[in-house]
């Protein structure tokens, strides 16, 4: 499937990719790149405001518009206080195309640092299939027994595709 066919594959998309399409020169280019900003920024915006926990689909629309079109893998952590409003929300690991080495002690070090007594965990699948891997499962169990000799509780790990999401803790694995 071409990348300019999908509106999250238009809005990540590089110039070079545009060369040769009708109607679409630097400016035209310079305005996607805009949206896709302005779009970014409103759900950081969002984010702040809201406790994602009191809207799920909130949350996976911030996650979806952080991770959507990524051409790697991309971890990140959202951290919780203990009202489970959000203190912030980092991307901690970025990896290859099909691959991201995440490190539990990274995580903790940081939720220790600002405070954090809840975690959600999101990461992105590039070839578009939101379905965790064994890889995906493993580690979340690692990070999660890592994290309950400190008090913290990770409450869900989001797996963003195209268009598609699949949750841990929606699926009784969390």
């Amino acid at each position: 499937m071409n990348k300019l066919e999908s509106l999250p594959g238009l809005l990540t998309s590089e110039y070079e990719q545009f060369s040769g399409v009708h109607g679409i020169g630097v400016a035209k280019f310079a305005q996607l790149k805009g949206i896709a900003e302005l779009a970014r920024r409103y759900y950081n915006v969002r984010m702040r405001e809201e406790s994602p926990l009191l809207s799920p689909e909130m949350t996976r629309e911030f996650l979806q518009s952080q991770l959507t079109g990524e051409e790697r893998e991309i971890f990140m952590v959202i951290f919780l206080d203990s009202q489970h409003r959000v203190i912030t929300h980092s991307r901690l690991f970025s990896g290859t195309l099909n691959h991201v080495e995440v490190h539990p002690r990274e995580i903790i070090r940081e939720a220790i640092k600002i405070n954090a007594s809840a975690l959600i965990l999101a990461h992105n699948h590039p070839s578009g299939c939101a379905e965790p891997s064994k890889a995906d499962k493993l580690i979340t169990e690692r990070i999660i027994k890592s994290c309950q000799f400190m008090d913290l509780r990770v409450l869900d790990h989001i797996v963003i595709g195209r268009g598609e999401y699949v949750s841990f803790a929606e699926r009784g694995w969390i």
